[in-house]
């Protein structure tokens, strides 16, 4: 797996600006961002995980989220999917203020997430779990029992998302019984399921071989961008980072240190001064 030392010493030193400074969209015009904190904040005791963050997601964009352990990465993502209130600041999706919306609140205004760890239920198969999302998306599932028989359209939608992820050959099988890379991919396909504008993905190469890495970020980033779907991707392999995004958000200590295009990111001093041998980015 590749270390920050592997690519950062191919690339002369540079700087793209102060930490944090650049914060600018990949569309770059005076369009709305898709997603924009403002001034985000989160204490857990005495510690800042979150400190005063303005963190932005444009429309069509695949965006990674790096940094080393307890950079605040993940603890971003969980306020702005709902599951952590925040301490203080603001978040802004799709110019509606959503910071104290539920987690279903802002599942139907567009914001999804999958997993590090995957959320699916074993003893179904994998077409199960994704027409049982798409039915709870409906609000149909206090009547799934009643409904299961005669509601073809979500079976037929399960089906298309399983082709769409290259997973229709395992629709039959128990979601407990296929690959790990594949269980990554029946994942992201549960969280598409719920047709977010923005898709947040954890780790979504961790523990799977190094082989099945670049099919699974294949077929993922070719869904969202054939769909125009946002995806804001924490990831810890470095080749995934640079191979599949289009701007990187590097976090240290709480704050956003720097905020570039992967070339902007590699040439930028405080990011390969501070990160330098970190492999880890949780």
């Amino acid at each position: 797996m590749p270390c920050w030392s592997c690519w950062c010493s191919r690339c002369p030193p540079g700087s793209s600006g102060p930490p944090g400074s650049s914060r600018r969209g990949f569309s770059g015009g005076t369009e709305v961002s898709l997603l924009v904190t403002k001034d985000l904040v989160k204490w857990f005791g005495d510690t800042h995980a979150v400190d005063h963050v303005n963190f932005t997601v444009e429309e069509r964009e695949v965006l990674a989220l790096i940094g080393s352990n307890g950079a605040g990465k993940t603890t971003l993502v969980n306020l702005i999917s709902g599951l952590f209130r925040p301490d203080g600041g603001q978040i802004l999706f799709r110019d509606a203020d959503v910071t104290r919306q539920s987690v279903h609140g802002r599942i139907k205004a567009g914001i999804a997430r999958s997993f590090q760890l995957v959320n699916l239920f074993d003893q179904l198969t994998a077409l199960d779990n994704v027409a049982l999302t798409i039915f709870s998306r409906e609000g149909k599932i206090a009547n799934l029992v009643a409904l299961a028989p005669t509601a073809s359209a979500v079976w037929d939608e399960a089906a298309e998302i399983l082709r769409l992820f290259g997973l229709e050959a395992k629709g039959r099988m128990l979601a407990g019984g296929v690959s790990q890379g594949e269980r990554k991919l029946l994942d992201v396909a549960v969280a598409y399921a719920l047709r977010p504008k923005l898709l947040f993905l954890d780790e979504p190469t961790s523990g799977v071989s190094t082989r099945e890495k670049a099919p699974i970020m294949d077929t993922v980033t070719s869904v969202v961008r054939s769909r125009g779907i946002s995806a804001a991707i924490i990831e810890h392999d470095m080749d995934v980072v640079f191979n599949y995004s289009d701007r990187i958000v590097a976090m240290h200590q709480g704050t956003i240190l720097a905020d570039g295009t992967p070339d902007e990111i590699r040439r930028n001093e405080a990011v390969t001064t501070t990160l330098i041998g970190t492999t880890q980015t949780r």
